[in-house]
């Protein structure tokens, strides 16, 4: 079974960084997008950065440029979220997601109904 798990969630005041991981279990990484996405309360779910698993492009929102960088450790099955300079309104639960299908990510990265294997989520706090 694939599932994605995802780790490192928590609180942090501003200005602080947080690290998230998730593992992907049943699953090889080869040429396929694993996106990260966030979704606070009465918001709808937007995605944050993703990777292209083959050679390592990365995408990012425009609201965490220059803050947040994904990485894969693909031996381990595992991307990483580092997330730099929080800020309050970065919180919110925040969800791995992975493309089964293979192909990379491209300019439909942050398309939400691409990704067919989604983790539960970990919760980030971040307090001004």
């Amino acid at each position: 079974q694939i599932l994605p798990v995802e780790s490192g969630g928590g609180s942090v005041e501003a200005g602080g960084s947080m690290r998230l991981s998730c593992v992907v279990s049943g699953f090889t990484f080869r040429e396929t997008c694993l996106a990260w996405f966030r979704q606070s309360p009465d918001q709808t779910r937007e995605g944050v950065a993703a990777i292209s698993t083959r050679y390592g492009a990365t995408y990012r929102a425009a609201s965490v440029e220059g803050r947040f960088r994904v990485s894969q450790e693909k031996d381990k099955s595992t991307v990483y979220l580092q997330m730099n300079k929080l800020e309050p309104e970065d919180s919110a639960i925040y969800y791995c997601a992975l493309d089964t299908s293979p192909r990379p990510c491209g300019p439909g990265w942050s398309s939400i109904d691409r990704f067919d294997k989604w983790g539960r989520g970990t919760q980030v706090t971040v307090s001004s």
